[in-house]
């Protein structure tokens, strides 16, 4: 089974480079019969960066370059040009363990149903010492939630995270493709995964098939990042997937969890949330219910009509929606 390996890519020169010396070096039935960087109108080393890895490159690299269309458009021209059987998105500051794209080819060997997909297990690379704000955040919180996913379970649109993520060729080409008109990153994976889903998807999860983020992410790096993510919300709002995760929302109830979350933060806001907000970025590590109500009392930005809505944010409920959001 031959894999197209799918790497979107803007300024990110360095770790990209890291990324492909490790793709360079997969081992066992990988498979790869090419691995495509598309650049996003980069102005870093990003081409000479690819240049140089290509003539020792184990299998064909190529480069696709165009100016600046965001995410989605970046992932589309990749698709249209994959020669192989599966289609494996990665991304540029994640590197694949040895094993990683073995493990894909043997799920889809064991799976060659055209509507099957899998997730792989994406977690910090301890090379950039992350801090314990930032394991909450890659595991629970506002990054990833591989923490509620489940070895061998389905996953529900909100985790189809598009960093280590493989489907058959066929059946993506099949379908609308990205989004193009949803600014940004981020919701566009979102919503490609919901109409993959109407059209009979499942996607199941396999934390054998693992790679290491090649980021380090402060509180407050990543409290600007959630907030870009929600101003493209309006956009996304207007389309199907953003309909239904409204209704989702809306159907949800947060319980205890939500009441006891409000009356906490009603008690801690005067003086204790800042205080807490000093040691967020330490080595100190602190429950995960703390990082929750420190991260959900500075990041006000949710779009104010699903806020008022849903009187709860995305990170913290998702981990339900996504158990519930499949089709």
């Amino acid at each position: 089974m031959k894999v197209s390996v799918i790497i979107p890519t803007c300024n990110r020169a360095p770790v990209l480079s890291k990324a492909l010396d490790a793709y360079a070096r997969q081992t066992g039935d990988h498979g790869i019969c090419e691995v495509i960087v598309i650049d996003d109108g980069s102005k870093d080393e990003t081409r000479s960066v690819v240049e140089r890895h290509t003539p020792d490159f184990p299998f064909p690299l190529r480069y696709l370059w165009h100016q600046n269309k965001g995410a989605a458009a970046t992932r589309n021209l990749g698709i249209r040009h994959v020669k192989g059987e599966v289609i494996l998105f990665g991304d540029d500051d994640v590197i694949p363990w040895p094993d990683m794209v073995s493990e894909h080819v043997a799920w889809h060997t064991r799976h060659p149903e055209p509507w099957a997909g899998m997730l792989g297990f994406v977690q910090w690379d301890p090379a950039i010492r992350p801090t314990p704000f930032m394991d909450w955040s890659g595991l629970y919180g506002p990054q990833f939630k591989f923490g509620y996913l489940k070895a061998g379970g389905e996953i529900g649109v909100l985790d189809a995270y598009t960093c280590d993520l493989s489907f058959k060729s066929e059946f993506i080409r099949a379908a609308d493709l990205f989004d193009e008109s949803i600014p940004g990153s981020g919701w566009e994976d979102v919503e490609f995964a919901y109409r993959l889903y109407q059209r009979g998807c499942h996607i199941w999860y396999n934390p054998r098939a693992a790679g290491y983020h090649h980021k380090f992410e402060s509180f407050e790096d990543t409290r600007k990042r959630i907030e870009r993510w929600y101003r493209s919300w309006p956009v996304m709002a207007q389309t199907a997937a953003g309909r239904h995760i409204v209704s989702l929302w809306h159907s949800q109830s947060n319980g205890n969890r939500k009441t006891l979350g409000k009356s906490l933060k009603s008690l801690l806001r005067p003086m204790l949330i800042p205080l807490l907000r000093q040691v967020v970025d330490t080595r100190l590590r602190l429950p995960g219910r703390v990082y929750d109500l420190v991260f959900s009392y500075y990041v006000q930005p949710l779009p104010s009509r699903l806020e008022q809505d849903t009187g709860s944010t995305p990170w913290a409920s998702a981990s339900g929606a996504s158990a519930t959001l499949q089709k």
